[in-house]
């Protein structure tokens, strides 16, 4: 099986390095100065679980079509990665989109038709590092894969299959619908909270309401997630909460990290679509309302070159 991983950065570097060093046929289509990068150095990650580093196979146009092809660009992103990959797309490709949410889906769907688009998410802490390589913050490395409808059922188990090969035991999901509307849920919380407070889940606890507010925007989320048919499992909802109701936790959201370096964010992708979900239902969500508010103002800032 052929497979191409868009871009070498934290997601598609650290799974699709995995991939390469077994032997599976993973190109990365990347742009041209990370190809460079990649020939002089090799794709390096550094991991609690083990480092490697190992040659890998690069293009900067997308190849003819392949068999898959493996998406885990930024939802802000994604508009250019789907005119990338276009090319490598053919009649019998399949895309496995690795993306936070599942606004995602829609756009895909539109795109290269819902037949070919699986569903799938990935729970790890990466990030580039000076030097290019892969940052492994912590042991999670968790990759869901599965079929959207009966028909993909052979191609999700045969694409779970080679995935095996990286070594860090994918799981086939049963319904990996309900596990993306799991982690949206999880992730517009604590996105939303942690950006919101511009602090660590630790020091919102320590407010006098924090703990209040986020059971309230958790609840919001919930709400939301139940009137589109996905309400949270007890066993998920439960760790949701134990996560974000962890008196010390120094944890905080990725987004909360691209804000305060001034970067782009996910906010509409995540809490934006979270909170459109909310009021075509008639729903009110004020939290959700208020952390959006404030990211998009956040946005407005930055592109006037106020700062955050």
């Amino acid at each position: 099986m052929r497979v191409l991983m868009l871009g070498a950065g934290g997601i598609g570097g650290y799974f699709g390095g995995r991939l390469a060093a077994a032997g599976v046929d993973v190109r990365f289509l990347v742009r041209q100065k990370r190809a460079a990068q990649l020939a002089s150095t090799g794709l390096v990650i550094k991991s609690p679980l083990g480092d490697l580093a190992t040659r890998v196979s690069t293009v900067t146009g997308a190849p003819p079509p392949v068999d898959a092809v493996l998406l885990a660009c930024k939802a802000y992103d994604l508009d250019g990665a789907m005119d990338a990959i276009a090319p490598a797309v053919g009649t019998s490709t399949w895309i496995l989109p690795l993306l936070n949410g599942v606004r995602h889906l829609e756009r895909l769907d539109a795109r290269f038709g819902a037949e070919r688009i699986l569903g799938g998410l990935c729970h790890i802490g990466v990030a580039l590092g000076a030097g290019g390589e892969i940052l492994h913050l912590n042991t999670a490395e968790r990759l869901a894969l599965g079929a959207r409808t009966n028909s993909q059922q052979d191609v999700a188990f045969a694409l779970h299959g080679l995935l095996e090969r990286g070594g860090f035991a994918p799981v086939l999901s049963q319904d990996i619908l309900q596990e993306m509307w799991e982690k949206f849920v999880f992730l517009a919380t604590y996105a939303g909270m942690t950006t919101l407070m511009r602090a660590p889940i630790g020091a919102i606890l320590q407010a006098a309401d924090g703990k209040a507010l986020i059971r309230r925007m958790l609840g919001e989320c919930v709400a939301t997630a139940a009137s589109a048919g996905h309400i949270p499992s007890q066993a998920a909802f439960s760790k949701m909460l134990a996560t974000l109701t962890e008196h010390g936790s120094s944890g905080t959201a990725s987004m909360l990290r691209d804000m305060l370096h001034g970067g782009s964010t996910e906010h509409e992708h995540i809490m934006g679509d979270m909170l459109r979900r909310a009021r075509e239902t008639g729903m009110d969500t004020p939290l959700l309302s208020v952390s959006l508010a404030h990211m998009q103002a956040y946005d407005a800032t930055r592109a006037a070159g106020i700062g955050a």
